[in-house]
């Protein structure tokens, strides 16, 4: 039976994350070029810092922080479970009952935050160009998925030490992933996306690679 669950689940990720959603896109124009990362089991979405429709510094403090010595020029977003992101180096670390509360119960979310500076393109860096009206709106979208403060944000620590991570909305499911998240986010700016992306795949497989543009 467990196998069988398991079959079912990995058939309809892939045919939720194959279904077009529909989405609205305006013109292109003058754009903002984005990137979407893949590490092969995660993704996120890395955006320029400063841009006239969103300076990330006032929504992630930690946006400012140099990077070797270095400003940055970008950051890089994604959204996860809080103690896989917190206190779980690798997956050699993740406990059972980690993974079994987070398969029956869920999990708190907290969004990572990682500062590049010019990142370059890549494989597994594939850009992306979206009008600003579209931008804006993903933007948004993302910054409402911060969990409410007074104030702005305090930054806690996680398994990376150069990134920065922050408490979020929602709840974290074997439906609602760091994947998932991620494509929603994309479509929330207008780019073609599958239905339901829990897995990397699902959203990069959407995404071409810089060869293929």
């Amino acid at each position: 039976m467990l196998a069988g669950a398991v079959l079912v689940f990995l058939l309809s990720a892939w045919i939720g994350s194959s279904l077009p959603r529909e989405v609205s896109q305006s013109s292109a124009g003058e754009g903002i070029t984005i990137m979407v990362e893949t590490n092969g089991v995660h993704t996120g979405i890395i955006m320029p810092i400063v841009s006239p429709e969103m300076d990330w510094r006032a929504v992630f403090p930690s946006a400012g922080w140099p990077v070797n010595g270095r400003v940055p020029t970008h950051i890089a977003v994604g959204w996860g479970e809080r103690e896989v992101f917190l206190s779980t180096p690798t997956w050699a670390d993740l406990k059972a009952s980690t993974a079994l509360r987070i398969a029956l119960a869920g999990g708190e979310p907290v969004m990572r935050v990682s500062h590049y500076v010019r990142p370059a393109t890549g494989e597994n860096f594939r850009p992306l160009t979206l009008s600003r009206a579209d931008y804006a709106r993903m933007a948004e979208a993302i910054a409402a998925s911060l969990a409410p403060a007074d104030g702005p944000h305090a930054p806690l620590r996680g398994v990376d030490p150069h990134d920065a991570y922050y408490p979020a909305r929602g709840t974290y499911t074997l439906a609602q992933t760091c994947n998932s998240w991620v494509g929603d986010m994309l479509a929330h700016g207008g780019v073609k996306m599958g239905r339901w992306t829990p897995f990397a795949g699902g959203v990069m497989k959407w995404i071409d690679p810089p060869s293929a543009s």
